[in-house]
């Protein structure tokens, strides 16, 4: 099929367009900065006017992951860059839709597990109602679903996502680097939730939901089995071989936080999410576990590439 990608610049986008291409789809890439280098057919787009990029969406699935990474303080104006770099671009992919002779046949939108905010112990499926703050989590990611509720297609796949975890990406290569600086310890209580998704698992489910008319609506894009922060960093130093390490109270990891640039609530709150539509499905995780997870993305010599997860077609 052809596969429109908004946001396919990005390192997620990028393995997802590498995926895509190796299974034979042809790959559109929509992108405000098209590159010569790139493997796969790019569009120039600017994310907020119709423009003639969208005769490409013309009978297209369509995947929506155009928005600015999460990693940065929690300014308003950062706040508000997260919020106007998700909803407009996908404003602007349902304008553009809704004026084709024939719209995209199916839409995998982006979103984040982040929509419940802090959750405790709660254990959430797709059921679960979205919180109303914080604000940089739950107010970007509600807008935007709101922004794709109209989208003109016959199925609307919304992906609520845990981390991904993956080789290169800001988030592992982070824990990676904190550990190997003997600050691998717990962070804060260590009893939030971490969801979590190996990238062999998020790339099968991508696969799923394209193919699969089972899928539409919400469905939560992370393993069976949630972490508390204290275990994900203690299987991290397993397989980095570290050593048991302090651990860092909340105000220290604000104050972290400051000198990195980036937001403490993603270390510091927590979901404890399942994915209830995925097991219902006949879905099938490589890794449902975090420590075979981190040591095929991790442990030395694993460099080669992981072959994607799988599903079964019904």
């Amino acid at each position: 099929m052809k596969v429109v990608i908004a946001g396919g610049a990005g390192s997620l986008g990028r393995q997802i367009a590498a995926r895509l291409a190796e299974r034979g789809d042809e790959v559109v890439v929509l992108t405000r900065s098209p590159s010569a280098a790139s493997p796969h057919r790019q569009v120039a787009w600017d994310g907020r006017t119709v423009g003639p990029w969208a005769g490409e969406l013309e009978g297209a699935a369509v995947i929506n992951l155009a928005g600015a990474l999460v990693d940065r303080r929690p300014t308003e104006a950062n706040i508000e860059l997260l919020r106007s770099s998700r909803v407009e671009p996908t404003r602007t992919l349902v304008t553009a839709s809704a004026q084709l002779a024939e719209p995209p046949n199916v839409w995998l939108q982006a979103s984040t597990l982040a929509i419940y905010g802090d959750a405790g112990e709660r254990v959430l499926d797709e059921s679960a109602p979205p919180a109303a703050e914080p604000a940089q989590m739950a107010g970007v990611a509600r807008p935007w679903e709101e922004a794709a509720a109209g989208a003109p297609t016959d199925r609307l796949v919304v992906m609520r996502t845990g981390i991904v975890l993956a080789r290169g990406t800001p988030a592992l290569d982070r824990l990676a680097r904190l550990t190997r600086w003997g600050l691998g310890g717990k962070l804060g209580s260590g009893r939030q939730w971490v969801s979590w998704i190996h990238l062999a698992d998020f790339l099968a489910a991508v696969d799923a939901f394209l193919d699969d008319a089972r899928f539409s609506g919400v469905v939560h894009v992370t393993s069976p089995n949630p972490v508390r922060n204290a275990e994900l960093m203690a299987a991290v130093r397993k397989v980095l071989h570290r050593p048991a390490a302090p651990p860092a109270p909340a105000a220290a990891v604000r104050l972290g936080a400051v000198l990195l640039r980036t937001d403490p609530a993603l270390a510091l709150t927590g979901r404890r999410c399942v994915p209830g539509v995925l097991q219902g499905s006949r879905f099938d995780f490589r890794f449902t576990e975090i420590l075979p997870a981190l040591e095929d993305l991790l442990a030395h010599g694993s460099r080669r590439p992981t072959p994607a997860g799988s599903w079964t077609a019904p």
